[in-house]
């Protein structure tokens, strides 16, 4: 047990610092700071922002001698904030998870991994949690950002919210991670992993409305699969155990197929 801690402890040291030590990666981190930067700014303070909206429900309701709406504006905000950090997410998680494998191959080392001491497992393992860490660590300034609007909030935003919708992005984010780095390790090609592992997320991310238009158990089955479903449950604030088995479910099964896929490998090399 010691060993394979300690073989995915250095697997995770390797891949954390070369993500840090690649540029694309922090291109890919920039990009997705501006655009998070953009989005928070343009949810509160925008012509449709949380503030503007809130405003004109009162106005509304105080012209038509009605109540006004009482509408909590940092779970709103928070809510539609981190919608959009999906969203964003589905196209950063496929360009960070692209070469994992796909570069192994093209540099003739996954052989060489594939065929070392080291399980596939503990391999499959520290690589997820390397590139993990790195998303976790490009969420780390935008909870500065949630955090110095929310001291201004009133009412007090409750801390569970928060907490819950950010525990859904790590797990939406090692779902596609893990589901990726099996694509991954399939082709030697990082466009293309990244177009698949793409293609895939979308697919899982809008299956719910193909169940919409379904009855049955088919449709039940299909919308528990939906990535936005799961995420959405997380977002309002809910714990749901199913949707946090059906995102530990995607993980597990993201680094079981890459075992098999590069143990298939060494079975070649055999």
């Amino acid at each position: 047990m010691g060993i394979v801690l300690g073989n995915i402890i250095a697997i995770y040291r390797r891949e954390l610092q070369s993500y840090f030590a690649s540029p694309l990666a922090y291109v890919v981190a920039s990009i997705f700071w501006l655009l998070s930067g953009f989005f928070f700014a343009a949810i509160l303070l925008g012509p449709e922002g949380v503030i503007q909206q809130t405003t004109q429900l009162d106005l509304n309701g105080q012209r038509l001698g009605q109540p006004a709406v009482s509408i909590d504006v940092p779970y709103e905000f928070l809510r539609i904030f981190l919608g959009v950090l999906g969203s964003l997410a589905l196209f950063v998680l496929p360009i960070l998870s692209m070469g994992l494998y796909a570069e192994e191959r093209k540099r003739g080392t996954l052989e060489l991994l594939a065929t070392s001491p080291v399980t596939n497992w503990a391999v499959a393992v520290g690589k997820l949690l390397g590139v993990l860490t790195f998303f976790i660590t490009m969420v780390l300034p935008i909870l500065a950002f949630e955090a110095i609007g929310f001291s201004y909030a009133s009412p007090p935003v409750q801390p569970s919210v928060p907490l819950l919708g950010h525990l859904g992005l790590i797990l939406l984010a090692a779902g596609v991670l893990s589901l990726g780095m099996f694509i991954s390790s399939l082709t030697e090609s990082t466009i293309l992993a990244a177009i698949l592992t793409f293609a895939l997320v979308v697919f899982l991310w809008v299956i719910d409305v193909i169940a919409k238009n379904l009855t049955g158990p088919v449709a039940e089955a299909l919308s528990y699969l939906s990535l936005l479903q799961h995420y959405n449950n997380f977002v309002r604030g809910i714990f749901d155990s199913s949707s946090l088995i059906i995102f530990v479910s995607y993980i597990v099964l993201g680094i079981f197929l890459t075992a098999q896929s590069i143990d298939a490998l060494r079975f070649q090399r055999s």
